[in-house]
């Protein structure tokens, strides 16, 4: 709010998380906001109890004076802001008490002697439990996480599986299959750096498939940070979850369709819209008149699980409805989870999950029934499926923008960048200050959002031109109608000029970074390495074998690459596998690769300039490798 600059307390971290969560789970559309009408609950439910007439006035005061940047809504940060006011104000007093005492969390320091801070953070058991029987279930045959596998019941170990940096590449794969080439993984000799290599492995490539990894970094995983290896699990998991909600993965998605309906209107859908369609016909289809609107209240009583389990069940799988014969709704509850057993799919919930409603672990539950039995009949022919499916090009950029934590979550980029809001805040992160937020509608009135949005998307190619962008015949129509080829030309531009601001802003030499001197500097860099390869241009077809990658992470590091591995013959296949080790290896160094091994192998000049640029940046960040190698030799050499 307005006098936040006066404000002498601050939230703690544990109350931040809290607030977090509490957010996310009130946040029922996932559009990043929660309503002005619920302001009174969302207060309460983070301990600020407030008579009636107090939330009126506030949320008054936040209309008359436009305090919001979307009206009528709050944002994570405007909705800490506002807690911050009121705990200065000692509105509070049970707040602390609140934030650490409640039944389902419990306080944990770091997991290492290194966490010396003092800080605890509030660690949801649920969450906890929850993911370490996941690992244990889906990962327990792998024979490289014999040493750290099953974690123990309580899920204590949960965070010291995880220091080792194996098991959350393992996890990465899982949810998106060859993500990181195992050949990269330090599996032997363990010393403490080549754990933490792991690590940077491991979060680089999450922040490839679209993880917001923002305030986290090796070192707090290393430390066994639980509030962030929750948080950073969770992302990963849910990935892997909703990839499979898509018509690619399941052509029986169009029946979910109604009679208006177009395939491009399922596509707008976010996958938690997806699945609760998907269980509401499952319940028309049982014969059931009620229906679902939320995974938190709606599903306490287990009566939607029953119903749909019993519908999605072949006639083989004994699956019944007793759970509802039961009045107890924790009996109830664990009654209807093992009618889920029947299917190979009691996972993520307890019964006392169910009862309370956990957003994150219900949802879980339902995208893992819905990816093992969807019960969707297969359509005949499924016309334009062609045109809307999603391309490889399309997926990079998609997880660029989510990583960068845009808001709304980008599900698909010609609905979701239709409103210019999302492309706002890169332009914002690409240079900061370039957007005047006041010509930006953020809140589209019924009668005049259309033309709010393409004002948006008008305003939106300006701030572009302003950058130099090449936007010769596009316009904001074509924006707002969701043209791909130029919104793919715009979204491309948006991620070269971040790209290439992150590396001026690295070089801090005054002048913009351009691809000219990319080039250069990879020459400079192969030729003082000793390299025999050579890069003419990002179009060189040298660049297919992923050799010239390869030898400029070894100049970059030298010894990091193992050339017993790099293949040899040029066949497509060779070329590919040393695409995939080069990705990979370039993001154990440290540089955030966003680029696919295919764009090395078919010498994709747009996606090659970056993975050099990336490269480059390393060059300009302060070089811990020597102070780190001393360290962790100091530890090893302590504890042998």
């Amino acid at each position: 709010m307005a006098t936040l600059n006066k404000f002498t307390k601050t939230l703690s971290i544990d109350e931040k998380a809290e607030i977090k969560e509490k957010f996310i789970e009130l946040d029922a559309n996932k559009d990043g906001f929660i309503d002005l009408h619920e302001l009174k609950d969302a207060l309460n439910q983070v301990g600020f109890k407030l008579a009636g007439y107090q939330v009126r006035e506030m949320i008054d005061e936040y209309k008359g004076k436009q305090l919001t940047a979307f009206q009528g809504k709050l944002n994570l940060e405007e909705f800490e802001a506002l807690c911050l006011d009121l705990k200065s104000k000692d509105v509070a007093s049970t707040f602390k008490t609140v934030v650490s005492k409640k039944e389902n969390l419990e306080t944990l320091g770091g997991m290492s002697s290194i966490s010396s801070e003092g800080t605890t953070h509030s660690v949801r058991l649920e969450e906890q439990l929850a993911f370490s029987d996941w690992i244990n279930s889906n990962l327990g045959h792998d024979k490289d996480l014999q040493h750290l596998l099953p974690i123990d019941s309580e899920g204590k170990r949960l965070y010291l599986s995880i220091k080792d940096g194996i098991l959350l590449c393992k996890i990465i794969n899982h949810s998106c299959p060859d993500t990181i080439d195992e050949r990269a993984i330090n599996k032997k000799n363990l010393t403490v750096y080549r754990e933490f290599e792991n690590l940077t492995l491991a979060l680089v490539s999450s922040q490839a498939i679209g993880c917001n990894i923002v305030n986290i970094d090796a070192h707090d995983l290393a430390k066994g940070k639980p509030h962030l290896v929750l948080g950073l699990l969770w992302q990963i998991i849910r990935i892997g979850l909703f990839s499979h909600i898509t018509l690619d993965s399941c052509p029986g998605l169009a029946g979910l369709l109604f009679d208006n309906e177009r395939l491009e209107d399922l596509m707008k859908m976010s996958p938690e819209a997806i699945l609760l369609r998907w269980v509401n016909h499952h319940l028309e289809r049982a014969g059931i008149s009620r229906r679902c609107t939320n995974f938190q209240s709606d599903i306490v009583d287990s009566e939607i699980y029953s119903h749909l389990l019993k519908q999605i069940a072949g006639n083989d799988a004994d699956v019944n409805l007793d759970a509802l014969r039961e009045s107890d709704l924790q009996s109830r509850a664990e009654i209807m989870l093992q009618q889920a057993a029947k299917l190979n799919c009691r996972s993520f919930l307890t019964p006392q999950d169910v009862v309370n409603g956990v957003y994150k672990l219900n949802l879980a539950f339902v995208a893992n029934l819905f990816n093992n039995h969807p019960g969707l009949d297969k359509p005949e022919q499924i016309e334009g499926l062609e045109s809307i499916e999603e391309t490889r090009e399309e997926k990079t950029y998609r997880n660029w923008m989510n990583s960068m934590g845009v808001a709304p979550h980008v599900n698909w980029l010609y609905s979701d960048l239709a409103d210019g809001l999302v492309i706002f805040q890169l332009f914002d992160v690409i240079k900061p200050g370039i957007v005047n937020w006041s010509r930006v509608h953020k809140r589209f009135s019924p009668l005049r959002k259309f033309m709010e949005k393409l004002e948006n998307c008008n305003y939106a190619v300006d701030l572009g031109k302003q950058l130099k962008f090449s936007l010769v015949g596009i316009a904001g129509q074509d924006l707002n109608d969701g043209n791909a080829t130029l919104t793919l030309a715009l979204i491309w531009q948006l991620m070269r000029a971040y790209t290439l601001s992150i590396l001026s802003r690295l070089a801090n030499t005054g002048n913009p970074i351009i691809e000219k001197e990319i080039v250069q500097w990879v020459n400079n860099r192969l030729s003082e390495a000793g390299k025999q390869s050579q890069l003419r241009n990002f179009n060189d077809p040298a660049i297919a074998d992923g050799k010239i990658v390869i030898d400029l992470i070894d100049a970059i590091k030298e010894g990091s690459i193992n050339y017993e591995l790099v293949r040899t013959s040029g066949t497509q296949e060779d070329n590919l596998a040393n695409a995939k080790y080069a990705i990979s290896m370039a993001r154990k160094i440290g540089a955030r690769v966003y680029a696919l091994p295919e764009d090395i192998t078919e010498v994709k000049p747009k996606m090659v300039m970056t993975v050099f640029a990336c490269m480059m940046a390393l060059d300009y960040v302060p070089n811990m490798d020597s102070v780190d190698q001393n360290n962790h030799n100091s530890s090893a050499s302590n504890s042998n």
